[in-house]
């Protein structure tokens, strides 16, 4: 049998400028709550500093707020942007939060993706690759440190001195931890040579898509080098672009409120802007979000539409073992919600493996129901016969 496919939905998370920010925080929180009561598995909040969309600064403060309202699902990080923070903190936050969330915590680490938050600290993009993968290394010996060792490093930009965290996490040996790979190679070899989950972002920007048949092979290859065994799939988790709806025009149509502010915020953001203009002619806004659903970086249609996307993904890739919807607001909040709703219904259970017993026992029922119900019928005759004869006995 094959193992089951997660689910879960990558909050950045992206708000159009122009409304009241408590107000869209909210609408996250109360999101998350959907989900974790709609059944997905898992739900990831990002960490930005400018540009005026994605709004969560602090991922983990997020995440405290969040367990407080839901029971089940787990809250990742997507990501902590370690450049930006001292190694030591950043563990110790970890540590924190797994006691306080009872485990239900996902450490997903990156370098940073947008180049105005670096600019505004002084980093140069240049070195963040590299500064995350000294964090990295730093907070791995932090958790991996046995009762009696201390951790001392010297960088450029950081210093461990006898380091040592000072209350072990909840989760033995510690929670998990994800490096994030968009269009470079550097969070796959880092999940090969660390032992580390890894949590593909690539779905996101344009060309990610061709990525995805490669990336494994990275991870593996990394891993033979480093001395470990061939890492399991079950710790890759991909991201996918979906909106649903009833029909495929219907869907089409949700996407005509948001989907061109989205794409104008990765024009600004430094990504490549998708225009909204053919051959000098501007397109209304839904001939814009026809095209670019034809363009096969993202599925705008129906369950089976889902359902034919995703297959498609796992057969390229190989198999993973989580798919990450990314949460946006191409439609509005409640063709949102009806979009999250027919996912859980229709597209989830097709992947864990949860239609084929309740179908296999409807058929089993109805193929004996002849046998069966003439056996349920002469009992009840026999039953009431005996009651009739009982009862005439004492008349």
């Amino acid at each position: 049998m094959n193992r089951p496919l997660n689910f879960g939905v990558f909050i950045t998370p992206f708000h159009p400028v122009g409304q009241s920010p408590t107000v869209a925080l909210e609408y996250d929180l109360e999101r998350t709550v959907a989900l974790d009561r709609l059944g997905y598995d898992e739900v990831w909040f990002g960490e930005h500093h400018s540009g005026g969309y994605e709004l969560i600064a602090c991922p983990e403060v997020f995440i405290a707020a969040a367990a407080e309202r839901t029971k089940h699902i787990r809250l990742g990080t997507g990501v902590v942007s370690l450049p930006y923070h001292h190694p030591l903190m950043v563990a110790d936050r970890w540590v924190l939060l797994d006691h306080m969330t009872r485990g239900r915590v996902v450490f997903g680490t990156g370098p940073g993706a947008l180049p105005s938050d670096a600019y505004m600290m002084g980093i140069d993009p240049v070195d963040q690759r590299r500064m995350m993968q000294e964090s990295l290394e730093a907070i791995l010996a932090l958790f991996r440190a046995g009762p009696d060792e201390r951790v001392t490093r010297e960088t450029d930009w950081f210093t461990l001195r006898d380091a040592q965290l000072h209350i072990r996490p909840y989760t033995w040996p510690y929670p998990e931890i994800s490096t994030a790979a968009m269009v470079s190679p550097s969070g796959p070899r880092l999940a090969g040579q660390h032992g580390t989950s890894l949590l593909s972002l690539s779905m996101s920007v344009p060309g990610g898509f061709a990525a995805l048949e490669n990336t494994w092979g990275v991870v593996t290859e990394q891993a033979a080098k480093a001395g470990r065994e061939t890492p399991d799939r079950s710790g890759w988790r991909v991201l996918g672009i979906f909106h649903l709806a009833d029909t495929r025009e219907q869907a089409i149509e949700d996407c005509t409120y948001g989907l061109q502010d989205f794409a104008n915020y990765f024009g600004a953001a430094g990504f490549v802007p998708l225009s909204n203009t053919v051959d000098g002619e501007q397109q209304t806004p839904r001939e814009f979000v026809a095209e670019y659903a034809a363009g096969g970086n993202c599925c705008i249609g129906t369950p089976d539409d889902a359902i034919a996307y995703i297959t498609g993904l796992l057969e390229q890739s190989g198999g993973f073992g989580t798919l990450l919807l990314l949460g946006h607001d191409w439609a509005n909040p409640e063709a949102t919600y009806h979009s999250y709703e027919l996912f859980a219904r229709k597209v989830m259970p097709h992947f864990k493996g949860q239609l084929t017993a309740p179908q296999a026992s409807h058929e089993w029922a109805k193929g004996m129901r002849d046998q069966l119900l003439g056996s349920a019928g002469q009992a009840i005759v026999n039953a009431i016969t005996a009651h009739t004869d009982e009862m005439q006995a004492k008349s």
